[in-house]
């Protein structure tokens, strides 16, 4: 059975996560945009750990201390933009000493209903990143990102109406797509250790197919990669799309398909013991992914090389 301590505490509402921060209470009950500019209070307030069921988008300026995310910690000596989704487990390791100051951003999904972005924020893949894969800014564009985050502030401070809650929820959108923006920027401006992780990828598919792992453990999936290069699964997904055009998923499949074709062409083995080296339960599943690839089944590639 697990400690009290152990449990992580859940916010149930901003309300709640305003008093223990001994914040004004929210002037919106589903939303709330909180300015920390000049690290007016800081986050060991809040517990070691916990949950809470708002989405959260955060710039931090000068992130000195440790921040956690799942069970780990990570340091960060520059600041940078953080996204986090319902129900993610987070937390603080108590440093008084930390540097706090900057924007956060909190979101209860209800605020989202009757508007597209309900649906539509789902795919900002973002929010399942690691905290170790913080989106740092240029100046220019943290100059953006904070122009933003102030016709939120005085949406929210200053214009209650009826037209307060179309005008943040169009605002929360521009920020999200600026987001993807430069993210997609950061993947291309640090090519070098993108393609330093894109070597590692390709070799740890060899030796995958190259062993006998595949046939012990089976197709690798991305989790399975994702975890060999420390990087969230959604993270390695859009860096590779943003470099190559392809997720990892087709990744996994092209290896897949190179190794079938080698087989295919140099050795005698039956389809179904290819397929079954591959990782494949069944070989009719290995069949209809290869033609899907090639546009040719594995006996018609195989019979190009008679």
């Amino acid at each position: 059975m697990k400690k009290e301590e152990d449990i992580p505490y859940r916010f149930e509402s901003l309300s709640q996560l305003h008093r223990m921060l001994e914040l004004p209470k929210p002037k919106h009950p589903l939303i709330s945009l909180i300015e920390n500019l000049d690290n007016r209070f800081d986050l060991s307030k809040l517990p070691k750990s916990f949950i809470h069921n708002f989405y959260k988008i955060s710039y931090k300026t000068n992130l000195k201390g440790k921040i956690k995310y799942g069970q780990s910690f990570y340091d960060f000596d520059e600041g940078g933009m953080l996204f986090t989704q319902p129900n993610q487990l987070g937390g603080t390791n108590g440093d008084h000493n930390s540097d706090y100051s900057g924007y956060t951003l909190f979101i209860h999904p209800d605020f989202l209903l009757k508007y597209p972005l309900s649906k539509n924020i789902k795919q900002y893949g973002f929010f399942s990143y690691d905290v170790s894969e913080a989106l740092h800014l240029s100046d220019s564009e943290k100059d953006i990102i904070f122009s933003v985050f102030e016709i939120m502030q005085k949406e929210l401070n200053e214009r209650i109406d009826d037209y307060s809650q179309d005008v943040v929820v169009s605002q929360i959108e521009l920020l999200l797509n600026y987001s993807n923006r430069f993210y997609k920027r950061q993947f291309i401006t640090r090519k070098a250790i993108n393609n330093d992780l894109i070597q590692k990828l390709e070799a740890i598919l060899d030796g995958y197919f190259n062993s006998d792992t595949s046939l012990m453990q089976g197709i690798p999936t991305v989790q399975v990669l994702s975890e060999n290069l420390h990087l969230s699964p959604n993270y390695l997904s859009d860096l590779l799309r943003s470099l190559t055009g392809q997720n990892t998923q087709q990744h996994i499949h092209n290896k897949l398909i190179e190794k079938a074709k080698e087989k295919l062409s140099t050795t005698n083995l039956t389809v179904s013991e290819i397929a079954y080296e591959l990782g494949f339960e069944h070989s009719q599943s290995f069949s209809k992914l290869f033609k899907s690839k090639t546009n040719v089944s594995p006996l018609e590639f195989r019979a190009s090389f008679s």
